[in-house]
């Protein structure tokens, strides 16, 4: 999922996301590089990013879409983020851990909900118990989650968990080993279960397979950058293999999901918008990200981002986005 964890702002460090080549590695750097950021204006960058706070008990809303038998806000929140998982370095994914404690979290959530996203895509079991205690706590916020082992499915069916998507990674890898066929196994078990299946993938590619097959999954989540190439694909496509080749983002790759999406009849999710922080370097592009997935996607489908709010309000930053361009 995408995320950003720095809004840039005047006399704000140039990125969210500070490039990780960049990034101080001693620990009195890191005080003085994370010292720095503490001066970001949160007021200035939600100005400049559309944000919208909401006053003292009131909830804003977020364009909705129907998703079974609810509906969804077409922003859903990440879980990339709150798990340490920037895609980007190990600088980065200590930060997040270090700053993503359960009650920070938990904060996080609620401001999300207060924002109008009211869906929170969790990651199978690692989350599930701090679900459980949102909703023990009064949110009336939903979830659904990547799964990889049926075995979990008793247990998120439980907690109330909406719907789960066959894990991204593995769906490409079966599709690339002319094994996508046991993904459909999957799909009848989470219905069991008696929630909502999806897959969940990088790869326009798999859309188009699936529908071809006719199984009628009840959802996609599609990532808009093909980030599971091999090396050997990059080499063709590239002329040259970057480094790392596993994060390589191309800026042809969104207007092909984008395509599959509008293809597929059943709602679909789409995520990393922002290039797993990569298009963070300015105001602008973010906003553009958002602008251009939104009007490149169905109007039954939604979006999910991570959100790493230490220096900005992101949940209003991106809720915002949601209702200026979100709206079908």
């Amino acid at each position: 999922m995408a995320s950003c964890p720095f809004h840039e702002s005047e006399g704000a460090p140039q990125t969210r996301f500070d490039n990780a080549a960049r990034s101080p590695q001693s620990p009195s750097d890191r005080r003085e590089f994370l010292k720095s950021l503490g001066t970001i204006s949160v007021g200035l960058a939600m100005a400049r990013l559309g944000a919208e706070p909401a006053a003292a008990g009131e909830q804003l809303q977020v364009p909705q879409v129907a998703f079974g038998k609810v509906r969804l806000s077409r922003l859903i929140c990440g879980s990339n983020p709150f798990n340490a998982g920037s895609h980007l370095s190990s600088f980065v994914n200590q930060e997040m851990r270090s700053y993503y404690t359960p009650e920070q979290i938990l904060k996080t959530l609620r401001r999300c909900e207060a924002a109008g996203v009211n869906c929170w895509q969790i990651s199978g079991m690692v989350n599930l118990d701090l679900y459980r205690r949102l909703v023990d706590e009064g949110s009336r916020m939903y979830a659904i989650s990547l799964g990889r082992d049926p075995a979990d499915f008793p247990a998120l069916a439980k907690a109330g968990c909406l719907a789960v998507a066959h894990h991204g990674e593995v769906t490409d890898n079966l599709f690339k080993a002319g094994k996508l066929d046991e993904v459909r196994d999957f799909l009848h078990r989470v219905r069991d279960a008696g929630m909502l299946a999806g897959v969940s993938t990088h790869m326009p590619a798999v859309v188009d397979a699936i529908e071809s097959k006719g199984w009628e999954p009840d959802y996609y989540m599609t990532c808009v950058y093909e980030r599971n190439r091999s090396n050997e694909e990059l080499k063709k496509l590239l002329g040259y293999v970057p480094l790392p080749a596993r994060e390589v983002y191309l800026q042809e790759d969104p207007p092909r999901m984008f395509q599959a999406m509008r293809n597929a009849p059943r709602p679909c999710l789409a995520f990393k918008i922002l290039a797993a922080g990569r298009l963070c370097d300015r105001p602008e592009t973010v906003e553009r990200a958002f602008r251009e997935t939104y009007q490149g996607i169905k109007p039954t489908d939604a979006v999910i981002v991570g959100i790493y709010d230490r220096y900005s309000d992101q949940p209003g930053e991106d809720a915002g986005f949601a209702r200026r361009y979100g709206n079908a």
